[in-house]
């Protein structure tokens, strides 16, 4: 008898296969699922630290500037399935890591070696995985670290390239998008060894770091337009998949739920600080905007390898991609960060708020007079030209 727990029934076509057996994996013969053919790499001679994840916008200890020599880093993350409350009114069968949207974010410096051990819980129903955009060779590691409920994998890869990187959950075929619009994203970024440079490759450091994982959510309705609740992810997915495929969702929001990053929740810094915000999207083009600031160094593109641009107002973030900005508070005050979709910002829920404390600057903006009334005798009411 094939359970919930064992089965996602009906989903992506497996009719009745158990997910914990079997996924949709096209060209799956050919994919590199075991590294035992070659000989082992020898890192005896390097270092190895350990790492405590933290959930966003919080972001591990790191140091900016590397040692001399490579490490090995280590990390550990336990992939969870949950129901979450997206909204006042909205809740989601949610996939995660370590329990958070989005997954937690990883800082390492460019060729030191990236060894996670990641669990999959024994509570949970399905298969899941992890697809680095830092790694290279076996699907991003995805091939090697497929994993059945109560299950564990350790990979190691080198992180060859400088900058900030998407991973996501990616266990084949129409379960890909599904699971990453559930929750399983997150980002890992990786630091040049001499820490980051401006424009004209002078180095320059940051005093906090936020990280900012967008997701856009496809939770469905009942007849009455109410969103739908559901026991479990399975129970889920048929309803889930019909309102994915029509593109549009329902939230967009920051950190996993609207709201998560506003009011109490909202993020702090101090005048003068230099803040850098790294933000990233699994599946969607969006486009970050600080409400009365700019992004004084912007890494659009995320690869630290390329110099930053300048004095950017909004900037673009690609589905499946991260960026970085560095902004140089002025002025106290809420700053409102947001999609700069405006729909998607205030009505679906993209919107972070920075808390500053400061002191107020005349000169760089004043309210000269306050809103007063004025005479509009004979101005009346004309037709367009």
């Amino acid at each position: 008898m094939i359970t919930r727990r064992a089965a996602l029934a009906g989903a992506a076509g497996l009719a009745a296969v158990p997910v914990v057996l079997a996924a949709a994996r096209a060209g799956a013969e050919e994919e590199v699922k075991d590294t035992s053919m070659a000989p082992p790499a020898d890192l005896s001679g390097l270092t190895r630290i350990r790492r405590k994840l933290v959930a966003p916008p919080g972001v591990h200890e790191h140091e900016q500037v590397a040692p001399d020599a490579p490490r090995i880093v280590e990390f550990e993350m336990t992939i969870r399935e949950k129901e979450v409350q997206v909204a006042k009114d909205a809740w989601l069968q949610a996939m995660t890591y370590d329990g958070s949207i989005p997954g937690p974010m990883m800082v390492v410096h460019q060729d030191d070696y990236v060894e996670l051990t990641l669990r999959n819980h024994p509570e949970n129903l399905m298969q899941h995985n992890i697809d680095f955009h830092a790694a290279t060779g076996a699907l991003g590691g995805g091939s090697l670290t497929l994993v059945n409920p109560g299950e564990q994998v350790v990979l190691r890869f080198r992180a060859t390239r400088a900058g900030t990187f998407v991973y996501h959950c990616a266990p084949g075929g129409p379960m890909i998008p599904w699971h990453v619009v559930s929750g399983m994203h997150g980002c890992i970024m990786v630091l040049p060894r001499g820490g980051l440079s401006d424009h004209e490759g002078r180095p320059v450091t940051y005093d906090r770091l936020f990280y900012i994982g967008e997701t856009e959510f496809y939770i469905p309705r009942d007849e009455t337009g109410a969103f739908r609740r559901y026991a479990d992810p399975a129970e889920a997915y048929p309803d889930t998949l019909a309102v994915m495929n029509g593109l549009v969702p329902t939230h967009v929001v920051f950190n996993g739920a609207v709201g998560s990053l506003t009011g109490d929740r909202a993020l702090t810094a101090r005048q003068g600080e230099r803040v850098l915000i790294v933000h990233s999207q699994a599946n969607r083009d969006t486009r970050p905007h600080l409400i009365g600031g700019h992004g004084d160094l912007v890494w659009e593109h995320g690869k630290f390898a390329n110099p930053p641009q300048r004095d950017f107002e909004t900037w673009f973030i690609r589905g499946g991609s991260a960026g970085a900005a560095l902004y140089t508070f002025l002025q106290p005050g809420i700053y409102a960060y947001v999609n700069h979709n405006l729909i998607e910002a205030v009505n679906l829920g993209a919107t972070a708020h920075i808390k500053v404390e400061g002191t107020w600057n005349n000169d760089l903006m004043e309210q000269v007079v306050p809103p007063t009334a004025f005479e509009v005798a004979g101005a009346g009411k004309t037709a367009l030209p």
